[in-house]
């Protein structure tokens, strides 16, 4: 099975998905235009990528394609309705890098108290401002809101309590009974943890229903003097109505996303929101240690061989919730060649569409068991055509779902 490695991926996951039988073409460079002369060359089964924008052109030049793997979490690079009109399996690596983004999360909460950017760069030119640096707050007893709970999330609550923080949270999963075994205060909604925070850290994915959540009524919810952490996606974020905040309210800010960030690894860049004070960027890094990498590069693995050994996919995220399906055909047949081939021919015949089927074998392997989806029931004259489609068929049955 080949796969196409089109980013950064650790050597030792290579040497993995080789080792399971893969040959894998990998050049972390590959974006956009080389992105498509790639796949239409190598015709790859399974492409991996991190932050490299998989969309519909790409997905068009690889009609072998039929795995779409994103080293980490998320899927926001991927054009997933493309990739399932095409029935391409999308899956993410959840989970592995949590540690790694909460811990830049609080190095920049403590960076924007104490002022550590605004410091170092002062004594890198020559500036010895003591006074100046003095007057941090601190951050014991302060209050941190959590909009998001996933692993990320998760990960901030110990180390906001290692600190002496409070914490107060909102996840559209969240309960009040949860959030009292995780030892924070639940709240309704995001304007809730607003109003009752000094610090908001930012963990949710990108979508339609978050994007522009952290809105200029947000922000004017939050206390003169708070800082807003985002390390989740800068569209989350109303990045102009922030700056007016910081302008005017004192706010601090700690991005490690932005509007319009680049694509490309290294270049020129406008300065755009990082030129204000009490602004502080790193560069999308989140998820970018040793460690993380290599949690991911092991998930990435694990998912390759499932695929490769089982034909499932791991945390695919593009499979549909609920079939339509109506009704299911149970059919016990005899271990025997064409069986499953006349059932699916009399379906046909009867105008009624598959939407999932499994078919599981019995000990000893005589008999098997066929449990097909359907989109309507079909009548006595379909189920008798399906009956005598075979002399290997034991039982045929039907039930609503």
């Amino acid at each position: 099975m080949k796969v196409l490695v089109a980013d950064k991926f650790p050597a030792a996951g290579i040497d993995a998905l080789e080792s399971v039988g893969c040959t894998v073409v990998s050049d972390p460079d590959l974006k956009d235009d080389a992105l498509i002369a790639a796949l239409t060359d190598q015709q790859p089964v399974v492409l991996i990528v991190r932050s490299t924008q998989v969309q519909q052109p790409h997905l068009e030049a690889a009609p072998a394609l039929a795995l779409i793997i994103r080293a980490g979490a998320g899927v926001n690079t991927i054009d997933v309705a493309a990739a399932s009109a095409r029935g391409v399996y999308v899956a993410n690596c959840p989970g592995k890098n949590s540690v790694a983004v909460a811990e830049l999360a609080f190095a920049h909460i403590l960076s924007l108290d104490r002022r550590l950017v605004d410091g170092a760069t002062d004594l890198k030119n020559g500036v010895w401002n003591k006074k100046g640096y003095q007057k941090a707050e601190g951050i014991l007893g302060r209050t941190l809101g959590l909009l998001g709970l996933g692993g990320i999330g998760r990960e901030m609550i110990p180390r906001a309590h290692a600190f002496g923080m409070e914490v107060v949270a909102w996840s559209r999963s969240l309960t009040p009974e949860h959030a009292e075994s995780l030892g924070v205060t639940y709240a309704e909604t995001p304007m809730d943890v607003a109003r009752r925070c000094d610090v908001l850290s930012i963990h949710v994915a990108l979508n339609d229903q978050t994007r522009g959540l952290v809105d200029a009524g947000l922000i004017a919810a939050l206390p003169d003097g708070a800082f807003v952490i985002n390390t989740s996606r800068g569209d989350v974020v109303d990045q102009p109505a922030l700056v007016a905040a910081i302008k005017t309210r004192g706010f601090r800010a700690g991005l490690d996303v932005f509007l319009d960030e680049p694509t490309a690894g290294a270049g020129e860049l406008d300065p755009g929101v990082f030129s204000h004070d009490g602004v502080q960027g790193s560069h999308h890094i989140g998820a970018s240690t040793t460690q993380a990498q290599t949690a991911v590069a092991d998930e990435v693995v694990r998912i390759v061989t499932t695929f490769l050994n089982e034909g499932s996919v791991l945390n695919c995220v593009n499979l549909a919730e609920y079939a339509d399906a109506t009704h299911l055909l149970v059919v016990r047949h005899r271990d025997e060649v064409g069986v499953l081939a006349g059932v699916l021919d009399g379906l046909r015949e009867a105008g009624i569409n598959v939407q999932e089927m499994e078919n599981v074998l019995f000990k000893g392997g005589d008999a098997a068991c066929a449990r097909i989806q359907i989109d309507c029931a079909p009548d006595g004259a379909a189920l008798e055509t399906i009956r005598t489609s075979s002399e290997h068929i034991l039982a045929v049955g039907i039930n609503t779902l």
